[in-house]
């Protein structure tokens, strides 16, 4: 799961018209290569290099397949390559978040790959990330990365503060106060966004909906006991104040790899960047921890990351090219290859190598992975987030109450879920 990462230049978007090749390509020939098109929606700076790398490894390998690589802005993929499929045509593979995949196989988008070379080495990989790459009895994508949330701290300023990682949201209140006190640093600075917000559900027991009754619960008294403790790590001793500006997601992330706030949440695909900021020059001083719990005694946060899906409108070359590609992509030395690089978990066990293992933000990150929770195998359940997202920076900011903001979003996500029950 990636958040806040921001467009980019108007350009790259203007580009991606003319790359939804729809499984054709001006370029290919009779007697040549088939030319497929793979939109890779990962950061194009700190990750997009490493695939780009494998995509000349594949090419290589496969004379017969040439691969027009696109790097599409995370935040803009989903609506672009919605508006691809349903008109010209979509790109032949698509680097999907795993709540997107349930979504566009709905739609008939993606092509079912039971069976298919893209998954000849299905029993390798976690059996949950299979599942949630499944919709109505299918697989609908192959688990290239997974992910989850952790609190990371700073392991120099915890140790001032003599205190260890907390366990529960209590604990990280008083932890934050001492840190403050010890290092006169602030101990949390928390998230507005509704994706870092859902551990605290977790936590009550909870979750937006309840898709096995069809029922929204974001306004039921454990969501609001939920949301209660999130709105209230934003102020006290050592609790950075709300950000609800644009470039939150920049501020909370830079403030912590300079030492300037001792935790947050984050997940791994920032592990790379952590050891860029002069607080972790020392990939030692690096802690992760288990998200904390609320008051029911869960912790855990949503498992996150991205499959490789195949658009089923491209024509049988296309497709078959795409499934080889699929399956060099997601195969154990790839993974292992993007972990070194990326600092990104693989998704399948025979990937974690000892050399892979060694990056202690890898390592880390794999110990918080059973505390996470799969999301629900509803096609609309990534976009329930958006109202949410709307609704908690003004609850966070103090422009609006929590009542009113929960109201609020429970009559947005009435609309995405209609047949569901308040």
């Amino acid at each position: 799961m990636r958040r806040g990462i921001a467009a980019t230049a108007l350009m790259a978007s203007l580009a991606l018209a003319a790359t939804a090749c729809g499984g054709s390509d001006s370029g290919d020939k009779a007697d040549g290569p088939v030319t497929i098109t793979w939109w890779d929606t990962s950061n194009a700076t700190n990750e997009a290099p490493t695939y780009q790398a494998l995509v000349k490894q594949f090419e290589a390998a496969n004379k017969d397949v040439k691969v027009k690589y696109v790097n599409v802005p995370f935040d803009q993929a989903q609506n672009k390559f919605d508006t691809a499929a349903g008109a010209t045509g979509a790109p032949d593979v698509l680097r999907s978040e795993v709540g997107w995949t349930p979504a566009f196989a709905k739609k008939g988008y993606f092509l079912p790959l039971d069976g298919t070379e893209a998954l000849a080495d299905q029993a390798k990989f976690q059996s949950n990330l299979i599942t949630q790459a499944q919709y109505d009895g299918k697989t609908y994508g192959v688990p290239l990365v997974t992910d989850t949330l952790a609190l990371v701290y700073n392991k120099a300023l915890f140790a001032k503060a003599g205190i260890e990682a907390p366990k529960t949201w209590d604990d990280l209140k008083t932890a934050a106060a001492t840190i403050k006190s010890k290092t006169g640093v602030d101990g949390y600075w928390g998230s507005t966004q509704a994706y870092y917000a859902q551990s605290f559900l977790y936590g009550e027991g909870t979750d937006t909906v309840d898709a096995a009754a069809k029922k929204i619960t974001v306004d039921s008294d454990a969501a609001k006991k939920a949301y209660g403790t999130w709105q209230g790590l934003f102020s006290g001793k050592g609790l950075h104040k709300a950000d609800t500006t644009a470039d939150a997601y920049a501020h909370i992330q830079d403030a912590f790899v300079n030492g300037k706030v001792a935790a947050i949440i984050q997940g791994p695909w920032e592990i790379t960047n952590f050891y860029k900021g002069s607080a972790f020059k020392d990939k030692a001083n690096l802690g992760i921890a288990t998200v904390p719990a609320g008051s029911t005694g869960k912790a855990g946060a949503p498992t996150g990351g991205h499959n490789l899906s195949v658009y089923a409108g491209s024509d049988a070359a296309h497709q078959k090219a795409a499934l080889k590609f699929v399956n060099f992509m997601t195969s154990a030395k790839s993974q292992s290859q993007i972990a070194l690089k990326n600092s990104t978990l693989p998704t399948r066990d025979d990937a974690y190598t000892a050399e892979v293992k060694a990056d202690p933000g890898i390592a880390g990150f794999q110990t918080v992975l059973p505390a996470a929770q799969p999301r629900p195998a509803l096609p609309e359940y990534s976009s329930l987030w958006t109202p949410l997202d709307t609704e908690l920076p003004k609850i966070a900011g103090g422009k609006e109450s929590l009542d009113k903001g929960l109201s609020n979003a429970e009559l947005a996500i009435a609309k995405l879920v209609p047949d569901f029950s308040k």
